[in-house]
């Protein structure tokens, strides 16, 4: 394949994942018709990409992955004064990823297995269970639950918020979500709304 034509591929896979991703969130049943229509492009092309749905949106969670990956790492990177500041952010770097690739919470379990869930999470998982390992240390979260259990409620108490936001039922931009994953691991209502007010002032 030349470079021209891996470029072309490449550009066309892309705009497919977008197309399912606009498409599953709008109809989760969405079937492979749909989202070529979407895209633009004939059945035959998609199915040069993607075997079948399966496949489909096995793409989208790599790319997910990719996306959390990335977000982990760069927040992994990024000097914080502070545990409690380091988790508010790292939930508002990751909020606008899980509102994008919202639609895979729903069909994560069903159509990838919870090992690929694991392997999707994982990157983000291990940051946190970071973050609250030290903040317990230091006495600013509680010592109730370990780090590795508690960031997994934390994680289940984002995706909630997060489902709440595409039923419609509620809004909010991540301002409102790390401020809730700061009292969920044991900062008072007050420090933590303070804590993600300094990093969103304008809000």
């Amino acid at each position: 394949m030349t470079d021209r034509s891996s470029a072309k591929a490449h550009v066309t896979r892309a705009r497919i994942l977008e197309a399912a991703r606009r498409e599953l969130r709008r109809d989760p049943d969405s079937s492979l018709g749909d989202i070529a229509e979407a895209a633009g492009l004939a059945r035959r092309t998609l199915y040069g990409h993607f075997a079948g749905r399966a496949a489909l949106v096995h793409g989208l969670a790599a790319d997910a992955g990719e996306a959390v990956r990335r977000a982990s790492a760069t927040v992994a990177r990024t000097p914080t004064p502070d545990p409690m500041t380091a988790l508010a952010h790292f939930v508002l770097t990751l909020w606008p990823i899980g509102d994008r690739y919202r639609t895979l919470i729903a069909l994560a379990h069903c159509d990838l297995g919870p090992d690929r869930v694991d392997a999707l999470l994982g990157p983000a998982r291990d940051t946190v269970a970071g973050i609250l390992a030290a903040g317990q240390r230091q006495g600013v979260f509680h010592t109730v639950v370990p780090p590795g259990p508690l960031s997994r409620a934390l994680e289940a108490h984002v995706l909630a918020l997060l489902d709440s936001v595409g039923s419609g039922r509620w809004t909010d931009d991540g301002t409102a979500a790390a401020t809730a994953a700061l009292i969920t691991a044991g900062v008072g209502p007050d420090l933590a709304t303070t804590t993600v007010h300094r990093l969103r002032p304008s809000r």
